[in-house]
């Protein structure tokens, strides 16, 4: 017997905040720092179900390189 999943639809309010966040992370405000990867992971987890492994891997690395930028950039202006 199949049982529904359920399964969460991307909302532009998903791709909104991960990209506002996002926007001010650059603009150096890295107290966004928090919202930029619980919205980039939840969005991550949204769309995952679509993607091949190698898609995900692919998305992981990009976020970890945009986190490691952003980090490096807070330690520099410090």
């Amino acid at each position: 017997m199949d049982t529904p999943q359920l399964v969460d639809k991307v909302q532009p309010e998903d791709i909104a905040r991960t990209f506002e966040a996002a926007v001010n992370v650059f603009q150096g405000k890295t107290e966004h720092m928090d919202d930029l990867l619980k919205n980039g992971g939840t969005l991550l987890r949204k769309v995952s179900k679509n993607f091949t492994s190698t898609q995900m891997i692919l998305a992981v690395a990009a976020l970890a390189v945009v986190s490691i930028v952003v980090v490096k950039r807070a330690v520099d202006n410090e």
